[in-house]
């Protein structure tokens, strides 16, 4: 198939880009950059240069594609409404241009907040609705044109998508944890965020890609969840640091930004997942990815 992929340079996108090239398919992905764009073209991909906020850009590579793998997100926790609208107009314009062909367009999201006290399964519906929302409601958006000839699938990936070269939240913990000199966790440290290897989640967009039905809601969720404290603890042996509780009150100003994230409990399984599409997470674990080195300083 000739497949469009946004996001297609970063952190899982580029993984996903390897799977759909080994699987095969021609690929054409969406790159900002003279750097990204030379990434894709190392790789055998084909460039469409552009942005999230280029409409017509995005519009055109879902109307030339035989499907379209959308993974871009700005990621501005600065201004997340400024995130939000560029991912629904994303999405409307993707759904738009996909009406009535029955081509398949998958789209990422996220397990967290779909459930309250017990781990989220593929069954939970997302209660994010609306351009206010996290993700702009992108994910119900997405849903509904599965009613209007496209075989949209949800890709939902856990808090943390681990791996060597990592900049995501894990990293962002850990670099807290440097600069203050200890590594912390909320509270008891008993609030849970499931986690995946990046090669565990590219391989279940090929495959998701494949044989996903319409409406089909994916988890890429390797592990159900780990326990922050346990994340501190191996934060800390990673950097011969120490480990500390900090105050559910003093979580925010201690970790800024991520201090949220952190403090949310955020388990999922994946067992429909793999039932689905045959799919079973071989990569390491977070906690062996961090005692391995994976978040080691390199600059």
């Amino acid at each position: 198939m000739r497949v469009f992929v946004t996001g297609a340079s970063g952190w899982i996108g580029s993984a996903a880009v390897d799977e759909l090239l080994a699987a095969g398919h021609e690929v054409t992905g969406l790159a900002r950059s003279d750097a990204s764009a030379a990434a894709l073209e190392a790789k055998g991909a084909h460039v469409r240069r552009g942005d999230l906020d280029d409409l017509d850009s995005i519009r055109a590579g879902a109307e030339t594609a035989d499907a379209v793998v959308h993974l871009a997100n700005k990621h501005d926790f600065s201004n997340p409404a400024v995130s939000n609208a560029a991912e629904r107009a994303a999405v409307q314009t993707i759904g738009d241009a996909l009406v009535g062909t029955d081509r398949p367009f998958l789209l990422a999201s996220g397990v967290v907040g779909l459930a309250t006290g017990r781990p989220a399964t593929e069954q939970d519906l997302s209660p994010f609705h609306g351009a206010e929302s996290p993700r702009g409601g992108s994910e119900n958006l997405a849903l509904e044109f599965a009613d209007r000839g496209v075989r949209t699938v949800s890709l939902r990936f856990s808090p943390t998508v681990h791996g060597t070269g990592d900049h995501g939240f894990i990293a962002a913990i850990a670099a807290v944890a440097r600069q203050k000199g200890v590594s912390g966790y909320p509270g008891d440290g008993t609030n849970r965020w499931a986690a995946v290897h990046r090669s565990d989640a590219a391989r279940l967009v090929a495959l998701g890609l494949e044989k996903a039905p319409a409406g089909a809601i994916l988890h890429a969720v390797g592990e159900e969840g780990v326990p922050t404290r346990e994340i501190a603890e191996a934060i800390g042996r990673a950097f011969d640091l120490p480990v500390t509780s900090i105050a559910p009150d003093d979580v925010q100003e201690h970790f800024g930004w991520i201090g949220g994230f952190f403090a949310m409990d955020g388990t999922a399984t994946s067992i429909a997942t793999q039932e689905l599409l045959g799919w079973s997470p071989t990569g390491p674990t977070l906690i062996e990815d961090l005692d391995a080195g994976a978040y080691a300083v390199t600059e």
